[in-house]
């Protein structure tokens, strides 16, 4: 019997964007609240969850919660697609 993979669920969307950005791996996208808003849902780890935890609360200019621009634009564009899919 497989076991389920762990997931990490966040319904922000830069963080959603951040995670992606820094090599998160996304499984899927759950509507919630009569399909006006989501849940994105990555594939959990210890990297994950301390990049989540450093975009939260690490200190301005510390550089631990830093992403490659084009990598973050390219992620936001990514989201939104996935988002108005029908």
């Amino acid at each position: 019997m497989k076991m389920p993979k762990r997931s990490f669920r966040t319904s922000s969307f830069y963080l959603a964007a951040f995670l992606y950005a820094s090599g998160g791996e996304l499984i899927s996208l759950d509507r919630i609240e009569n399909q006006r808003r989501a849940e994105f849902v990555f594939k959990s780890s210890t990297e994950l969850e301390r990049v989540a935890h450093d975009f939260d609360f690490a200190p301005e200019n510390s550089g631990a919660a830093v992403v490659d621009a084009r990598k973050l634009i390219y992620a936001i564009k990514t989201l939104k697609d996935k988002l108005y899919q029908r």
